[in-house]
């Protein structure tokens, strides 16, 4: 059942749920998802999954937010790339009880920033766990669509499902 916490999403687990035909799961596990502009025009720079993404933006489920160029904002852009630093940026300002991020650089950053912090992988996991997916297939239809994921973490992420 979806819960109604704060989650801001970068462009990572989005483009890559969406390239597996999972976004589903995100819809399964949370209420909405809030996106900044910046990862939403990242999003839509390409084509790739692009039309299931614009059905959730449609439907209200990706709620799409303006993040301004705040003092954080500068220091964190820095270190990381335009959507990422929107994305923490927003997850801080607002108190999000998730953030969703890919990149190592960008989980450490906002782990220094108190937030909690899933992605792909773990958004994968939550949904073999309530057994709504074969975890193993979906990691092998990860890796095939070009998200790299080591043998020790594939691995261990198969361990983990319940």
């Amino acid at each position: 059942m979806p819960n109604s916490r704060l989650v801001v999403s970068d462009t990572s687990p989005l483009l890559n749920l969406a390239l597996i035909d999972r976004l589903g799961l995100l819809e399964a596990q949370f209420s909405e998802v809030t996106v900044p502009q910046q990862v939403w025009d990242e999003l839509t720079d390409g084509e790739d999954g692009l039309e299931a993404l614009r059905a959730l933006r449609d439907d209200g489920f990706l709620h799409l937010v303006e993040v301004e160029r705040s003092d954080l904002f500068v220091e964190l852009f820095h270190e990381l790339d335009l959507g990422e630093t929107a994305a923490i940026c927003y997850a801080v300002e607002e108190d999000a009880n998730f953030v969703l991020l890919d990149e190592r650089d960008g989980r450490r950053v906002a782990r220094r920033h108190d937030l909690d912090v899933t992605g792909v992988i773990g958004i994968l996991l939550r949904g073999a766990n309530t057994g709504s997916i074969d975890l193993k297939h979906e990691l092998d239809a990860l890796r095939e669509a070009g998200f790299w994921i080591s043998d020790d973490l594939y691995e261990r992420v198969l361990s983990e499902a319940r």
